[in-house]
């Protein structure tokens, strides 16, 4: 369960990342600050890399499904599904242990976000926040499908740790395929004969 100290580092990272874009304020301990304009971007590298701030009402790239309560709902359930999971699979290799924490850590990110910011901004009731994006990339145009994309979705660190770790996921899913299949010479003769 030591790979849960990753999903906490990765919600960590998300919210403070978040709430520096978002801004906040916490009077109790005396913090307090502006955050960017909405929909304001500020170059990293050029117009490759820049923080630009916007806020998703929906899942990954605005995607809703079921309306707000009923995602951030099957979101609680999916993350308590992946805990148990990881409580379960302790035995598993690490790499499994770890994409498994990264898609934990940015479904937790982004539901706090969906159930609390509402509230803590004052904006909108419990389960109807919406999710703080800031990381604009640029690349080459793209055509797919007839779908043409000229630059990356805004996204945040919380949307970049599920990519990884479902990229993570899946190359290790296949790779273990692959060395079950070399191991096994009854799968390897039966590949051979036609």
């Amino acid at each position: 369960m030591q790979v849960l100290f990753l999903s906490a580092a990765i919600v960590l990272l998300d919210q403070v990342t978040k709430l520096l874009v978002k801004g906040a304020s916490f009077p109790f301990l005396g913090i307090s600050w502006e955050g960017m304009r909405y929909g304001f971007s500020i170059p990293i590298i050029g117009d490759f890399f820049r923080l630009t701030y916007i806020e998703n009402p929906g899942m990954a790239f605005g995607i809703n499904v079921g309306g707000k309560p009923v995602f951030s709902f099957i979101s609680l359930v999916a993350s308590v599904a992946i805990i148990l999971y990881l409580h379960k699979s302790r035995s598993e290799p690490l790499g499994f242990r770890l994409s498994l924490a990264m898609i934990l850590g940015g479904a937790v990110g982004n539901m706090i976000d969906r159930i609390f910011y509402g509230v803590f901004y004052g904006e909108s009731p419990l389960f109807y926040g919406k999710v703080v994006d800031f990381l604009d990339i640029d690349f080459p145009d793209l055509d797919l499908f007839g779908y043409q994309l000229n630059r990356w979705p805004v996204f945040n660190v919380a949307d970049a740790s599920v990519t990884i770790g479902v990229i993570l996921l899946l190359f290790l899913s296949r790779v273990s395929s692959r060395d079950v299949n070399a191991s096994d010479p009854a799968q390897s003769s039966e590949a051979r004969t036609p």
